[in-house]
Parts: structure tokens; sequence; C-alpha cells
């Protein structure tokens, strides 16, 4: 015990760095969990308060479970969850660092800091500014899409009733959103490898392109799979904005818009179950730890260099 206490004054600089995140993780995160068994319950209100509520209400064991998987949408909003997830994942993954590459070999850095500054700036909107903006091209009526079209002697396009050109435009869109926020992290890891290995490459002849082939990527990929195994563990969950400020709720185009997400959204606002929410929650955060933990295992297996844990 003396030993324990020592430990803990030797390192107070370190524990007091740390204290405020720890904090913020244990009164948001952990103390939140036991809210989990309202999952479990049939949930209502009573009139001593939340603790009062939950301790009074009915369990019902997996009833609320069947909120996801009984109706002719489960299908649906799996599939567009996962398949929209996977894309973001490679897509992303593969023009972040590619866009990182290409801003580490500009040679003017005043002008690099100027696109890195334009990359970034769209991670930092909110899906319901952005959503504005998409309106303003796709417009039925004043929308800059279907005035190029009809210039051309096209007829316009009903944007917000097609559900064929949807899955371009949110992936577009996540991508436009999300690729410059995580260029600058594979930019930082570019920044860190030592220079040495550059030299040396071009002592023996390598052209750019060698040099990001055997020292650039090489050196990249340990963080590329752990940022793709932490994002596996989020593949059952979807960017409720994305899907539903930017297709405006639209209900023409729920089957490539309607992700679990935003299905629950409704189903809490049209019936005002918190019970069926709650479990929907628990079952997105308890399959993404299974993929989490299931794709370290086989990272793992492969190189153990490369696993997270």
């Amino acid at each position: 015990m003396k030993k324990f206490f020592r430990n803990l004054w030797e390192n107070r600089t370190w524990l007091l760095m740390v204290l405020p995140g720890t904090l913020w993780f244990i009164l948001l995160a952990y103390i939140p969990m036991a809210g989990n068994v309202i999952a479990f319950k049939e949930y209502t209100i009573h009139p001593e308060g939340f603790i009062a509520s939950i301790i009074h209400s009915d369990w019902v064991g997996f009833d609320n479970f069947k909120f996801l998987f009984s109706t002719s949408d489960a299908w649906v909003i799996t599939r567009n969850t996962i398949l929209y997830n996977l894309v973001f994942i490679l897509l992303g993954l593969a023009l972040a660092v590619a866009l990182a590459i290409l801003l580490s070999q500009l040679a003017n850095k005043r002008l690099a800091k100027v696109y890195q500054t334009g990359m970034l700036f769209p991670h930092f909107l909110s899906w319901v500014v952005v959503s504005y903006f998409v309106f303003s091209f796709l417009s039925m009526d004043k929308g800059l899409f279907n005035n190029i079209l009809e210039s051309l002697g096209m007829s316009g396009i009903s944007w917000y009733h097609e559900p064929e050109y949807w899955p371009y435009i949110l992936t577009s869109m996540n991508v436009w959103k999300t690729v410059g926020f995580s260029s600058i992290i594979y930019l930082a890891a570019i920044a860190g490898i030592n220079r040495d290995y550059y030299e040396a490459a071009m002592i023996d002849g390598a052209s750019k392109w060698q040099q990001i082939k055997h020292v650039t990527l090489p050196a990249l990929m340990p963080l590329m799979v752990i940022l793709t195994i932490l994002d596996i563990g989020k593949i059952f969950r979807a960017d409720f904005g994305l899907f539903y400020q930017v297709p405006r709720d639209s209900g023409t185009l729920y089957s490539v818009t309607n992700v679990i997400d935003t299905y629950v959204y409704r189903g809490l606002m049209q019936m005002g179950d918190i019970s069926m929410t709650t479990a929907a929650g628990l079952y997105q955060s308890m399959v993404g730890l299974i993929l989490v933990l299931l794709t370290n295992y086989i990272v793992k297996r492969i190189d153990k260099d490369y696993a997270l844990f």
C-alpha cells in the first residue's frame, strides 16, 4: 500500500494532466452505462424521478430488441448502415492517405497550410448548414444543377424524389466533410517519419513514387490499420445528420437513406418508446465491441505489431 501511494505521489504531475479526461469519461461515459438496463424494461415515467422510473418499470427481457428485427424495414436499415459505412471506411482511408501524401510533397509549405485550412473547414460545419448548401444545388425550381441541365436543353431532375442518385450524393458529402480532417492525422504521421529513410532511398535512385511505396506507406500502415479497426467498431452506427438532414427526411428516399439511427429516431418521435431506442443503442454498441475485438484478433494473428491491443 505504501508503494502504491508513493507511486501516486511520484507521478502526481502526470495524473493531474489526465484527471480532466478521466472525469469526463467517468461522468459522461461510464456512469450513464447503468441506464442500459432500460433496454430490458418497459420504461414508464414515475413521479419520484428517473431512478424511481427505472426501478418501478416492468422487466420485459429482450422484447425491446424486436423493435429492430420484427418489421419489414429491418433488412433495409441494416443493409444501408453496413454498406454505407463500408464505402465510407474504404474510400475515406484511401483518399485521406492520398491527400496527406500529396500535401507532404508540396514544396511551398505556406501554400500547403492554405490547402489544409480549406480542407479542414467542412469538418466544422453542421449537417444542418450543409443540407441547405445541398438544397441550393438540388432544388427543383432554383437549384444550380437543374439550371445547368435546363440551359443545355435537358429537363430538370426532382432530386429529392429520385432514390438512385442518393448513394452517390451521400458518399460525396461524407467524403467532402471528413477526408480533410482525416488527412491531417496522416500528414502528422508523415511529418514524423525519419528523413534519413528518404535520403537513403534517393541515394539508391528511388523515384518519388518508389519513396512513397517503400517508405511512406509502410510507415503509415500501423496507423491506417488502427484507425480502420476503430472505424469497423462504428459500422453499425450511422451519421444521423448526414442521413436525416441532407435528404431533408424525404419519404421517397427511405429505401436508400434510412439507416438504424434514423429509423430509431423516427420510432422514438412517433411512439415515444425510450426502452426501444435504448435497446437499439445497446445493440449497436455490443456489435461494435464484438467487431473491434474480432478485427483486432485477426490483425494480431497476421502481424501483432499492427494490432490495436
